[in-house]
């Protein structure tokens, strides 16, 4: 275990980069951060005090994972991506490179993100005071690079968001979202069916 690793619990096998940092806690009382076994954290990446990762956590550089964000097994958040605070995320999630996810998002299993996407949280900014609501991509939900989903939008299962797209309403279950706003097609047949992740 390096000095890296001060303020976490590692399992086994888990490399960890010299300037990584796991468990960054700004607040001396924060829990400590629990990491699983084979992790592969690069440099650059922080993680916050009081965040849970499953096994085969992997980042690329740069990434930064905020506190109560609870992941699970195999998750992959590419160079620089961001997970802001409180972000459940499953199992077998690919946040490709740029990847913005906002406090209070909910992240199902085997989900893809493309690269530079960008969730939202805060529907009036800086205009008035409103509750925070992150997006919720359900299970095999597919996010295409460049897109933007405006906040509380739900990704339904095995739905897919084309790239560039600007989600302003819930995507349902097995449809294809494309366009600016986006508009709902009919999921074609080469969609069909979950993620290989």
């Amino acid at each position: 275990m390096s000095a890296a690793t001060a303020g976490a619990r590692t399992g086994a096998n888990c490399r960890i980069d010299a300037d990584a940092t796991v468990g960054y806690a700004p607040d001396p009382d924060a829990e400590p951060t629990t990491l699983g076994d084979d992790a592969r954290i690069r440099s650059g990446t922080i993680v916050y005090a009081g965040v849970e990762i499953g096994d085969g956590f992997a980042t690329g550089h740069g990434a930064l994972v905020r506190e109560e964000c609870v992941l699970g097994d195999d998750v992959l958040l590419g160079t620089q991506v961001v997970l802001d605070g409180s972000c459940t995320v499953g199992s077998h999630v690919s946040l490709q490179t740029g990847t913005y996810l906002p406090a209070n998002s909910t992240v199902g299993d085997r989900v893809f993100v493309g690269p530079r996407a960008t969730c939202t949280n805060d529907p009036h900014p800086v205009r008035r005071e409103s509750d925070l609501a992150g997006p919720t991509l359900e299970d095999d939900a597919s996010i295409g690079a460049n897109a933007t989903l405006l906040p509380g939008i739900a990704v339904g299962e095995g739905a897919f968001v084309a790239a560039g797209a600007v989600v302003t309403d819930d995507v349902p279950t097995e449809t294809l979202a494309i366009g600016t706003p986006a508009r709902h097609r009919p999921l074609p047949a080469e969609l069909e069916g979950g993620n290989a992740l």
